[in-house]
C-alpha cells in the first residue's frame, strides 16, 4: 500500500486529506510540524509527502531542503495558501516536485499524486512479466498467477531498478542511489532486507531464488 505523509498543522485540513486519501486506498500518516515531518520521512517507509509551506518549528521550505540535502528522493508536493509566484519558485527550488495552491479540489490533488508516483518508477516498462509474476508499474501492482500480492512502494521501486538493468550485476550502492536517492544513508543490511522481502513475493522458492540472484561480494543480478 502506498504510504503518504501529510504535513499539515491545520487539523481540519489534515483530517479532510486523510479521509479522502484513505478512501483512495492509500496508507496515510500525519505530521503536525516540520520537525516531526523530517523525523518521520527519515524513519518510515514514505512514498510521497504532502508538505504545507507554513508550519510550526520548521517551515516547509526548510523541511524540503533538509530532506534533499540528506539525499532523499521521496516525491514532495508543496501545499500552501499563498499564490504569489515567489513562493512557488522557492518551493520548487528547495526540491519540491510539484506545487498546489489552496484551496484545491481533491480530484486535482489525487491526479497530481498519481502522476508523480508514476514518475518514481520511470524508465521501467509499463508492465513486465517473468515466470508467474506480472509487475504493473502504471497501477503500482504486483500479481502472481493473476492474484494481487501486497507490495510496498520501495519493493516496487527496487523491482523497477532490477528490470531496468536486468542481466547486470548491481551493487548495493547502486541500488541505494536508484531506489532511495544518491547519498541517502542506507545500510547494506537494510537493502538486503528489502531484497529478501521482494524475493518472498516474486520467487517460487525464496531460499533458492531464480530471478533476484546474489552475486557474492558484489551485489545482485536480475534474471527475468
Amino acid at each position: 500500500m502506498t504510504h503518504i505523509l501529510i504535513v499539515e498543522d491545520d487539523p481540519s485540513i489534515a483530517l479532510a486529506l486523510e479521509d479522502d486519501l484513505t478512501l483512495e486506498g492509500y496508507q496515510v500518516s500525519i505530521a503536525r510540524d516540520g520537525q516531526d515531518a523530517v523525523v518521520r520521512a527519515r524513519e518510515q517507509d514514505i512514498d510521497l509527502i504532502l508538505l504545507d509551506l507554513m508550519l510550526p518549528k520548521k517551515g516547509g521550505i526548510e523541511v524540503c531542503r533538509e530532506l534533499r540535502r540528506a539525499g532523499m528522493r521521496t516525491p514532495i508536493i508543496m501545499l500552501t495558501a499563498k499564490a504569489h509566484e515567489a513562493e512557488k519558485v522557492m518551493g520548487l527550488d528547495s526540491g519540491a516536485d510539484d506545487y498546489v495552491t489552496k484551496p484545491f479540489s481533491p480530484a486535482e490533488l489525487r491526479a497530481r499524486i498519481k502522476s508523480l508516483l508514476r514518475r518514481t518508477v520511470s524508465g521501467a516498462p509499463a508492465t513486465y512479466r517473468f515466470g508467474d509474476v506480472e509487475a504493473d508499474f502504471e497501477r503500482f501492482e504486483l500479481r502472481r498467477s493473476g492474484t494481487v500480492v501486497h507490495v510496498t512502494r520501495i519493493e516496487l521501486k527496487l523491482l523497477a531498478a532490477f528490470v531496468r538493468h536486468r542481466g547486470r550485476v548491481l551493487s548495493r550502492a547502486f541500488l541505494r542511489d536508484e531506489v532511495w536517492g544518491r547519498n541517502a544513508f542506507m545500510t547494506d543490511r537494510v537493502i538486503d532486507t528489502h531484497v529478501v522481502n521482494l524475493r518472498r513475493k516474486i520467487e517460487v522458492d525464496p531460499a533458492d531464488p531464480q530471478h533476484v540472484v546474489s552475486v557474492r561480494g558484489v551485489g545482485y543480478r536480475f534474471d527475468g
